[in-house]
């Protein structure tokens, strides 16, 4: 037998094995099961950690596997820090793996350095997926390091604490390899920003990015050392109250990405306050002819979108809040009869690039797939 042979028969007895021995583990609120941070020390590689509805005080934990998946059951459950903390970082720490959570709420994360997060997440992969971070210091927070990959899907990320002189982003990106976030909803922050990503890759997608009536958030998206990001389909709303007339930043701080480059198609910009830069693009702290490409995008309020910017910028046209459905019920979408219905251009042949949205943001939460259109609109709703 070659040893090739030999190898591949090993490797799938090991696989075979590892998932006979894989358990699910059940948390549960006192008395009901284990402690989440029992389970967290017992569980293994491939297992699964089921946790019982119920609100966990001070349950916090460190994840060193390699591979799990820990699912909320039935109504969310809700960790509360409760004043207490993982390594002076947040409620849980994901160490380094391929670690997937569920349905899981965190709350109240708060630490010395005021740098608190719901998750921590230092190294691998993890995928985020129904959750909810609310009034924590950071609602996901991770470190800087450059193969980390964070998927975030159909999860809530809301109220930030309202301290002066804090900077508590609702979503703290550091330099991974890729962000990706799509069906969320970010609302209530304050002083920072709602999303900030110093990702290599940046996709933006489907999201409600609404700070509210009383939200206080400066950036809605801040992606500060550019990278390749893409921004699609979104309902981006700049409060009235803003700390910062900028609704994307793109390059602030410069330290780009090689090959950095930036789309953003199909969004819904709103802003309360007056004077709204809707993008900007710092052009003098990023690559010289860096691609830039903005196409039908919907504006309302006072302000700019190609302005000052660089790049390609077709189908974008402003609008009136009497031609969307009902924007204070977060109904962004064009009415039936809206003069700017199918007026937008083809996003499937941009510069040899295909920025066509194949889903929309639906309330509460989460996407709706959609086909492409005969005649595309503006906007982040083709229906």
């Amino acid at each position: 037998m070659k040893a090739s042979s030999r190898c591949a028969r090993a490797l799938l007895s090991l696989m075979v094995a590892c998932a006979c021995r894989a358990e699910t583990l059940t948390v549960g609120p006192p008395g009901q099961g284990l402690s989440f941070h029992q389970a967290a020390r017992q569980a293994r590689d491939g297992d699964t950690i089921d946790v019982l509805p119920g609100t966990y005080r001070g349950d916090v934990a460190v994840l060193n596997q390699h591979r799990l998946l820990i699912r909320g059951i039935g109504e969310r459950p809700v960790f509360d820090a409760d004043g207490r903390d993982a390594e002076g970082k947040a409620i849980w720490v994901v160490r380094n793996g391929d670690i997937t959570i569920e349905n899981i709420e965190f709350r109240g994360a708060r630490v010395p350095d005021r740098n608190g997060a719901g998750l921590r997440f230092e190294q691998g992969r993890l995928t985020v997926r129904r959750c909810a971070f609310v009034d924590n210091e950071n609602g996901i927070l991770t470190a800087n390091v450059g193969d980390a990959e964070l998927t975030i899907e159909d999860s809530l990320f809301a109220h930030a604490p309202r301290t002066r002189g804090a900077l508590h982003h609702l979503l703290y990106v550091g330099r991974i390899a890729r962000l990706a976030i799509t069906g969320s909803r970010f609302h209530d922050g304050f002083g920072a920003h709602l999303i900030k990503s110093r990702a290599r890759e940046s996709r933006i997608a489907y999201n409600l990015i609404v700070d509210g009536k009383n939200g206080e958030a400066s950036y809605e998206i801040d992606l500060p050392n550019g990278g390749s990001a893409q921004i699609i389909g979104n309902v981006i709303h700049q409060s009235a109250r803003t700390t910062n007339p900028v609704l994307v930043a793109y390059g602030a701080e410069g330290d780009a990405w090689p090959g950095s480059s930036l789309a953003m198609a199909h969004n819904t910009l709103v802003s309360d306050a007056s004077g709204a830069w809707f993008l900007r693009v710092w052009q003098d702290r990023l690559p010289k002819g860096l691609p830039v490409r903005v196409i039908n995008n919907l504006t309302l309020g006072i302000g700019v979108l190609s302005s000052g910017n660089p790049g390609r910028f077709d189908g974008n046209y402003p609008a009136l809040r009497s031609m969307l459905v009902d924007i204070d019920a977060l109904a962004y979408g064009l009415l039936d009869g809206a003069l700017l219905r199918g007026q937008g251009v083809d996003p499937r042949s941009i510069d040899g690039s295909d920025l066509n949205p194949r889903a929309e943001f639906t309330l509460p939460i989460g996407t709706r797939p959609i086909e492409a259109p005969r005649d595309w609109s503006p906007g982040a709703f083709q229906r």
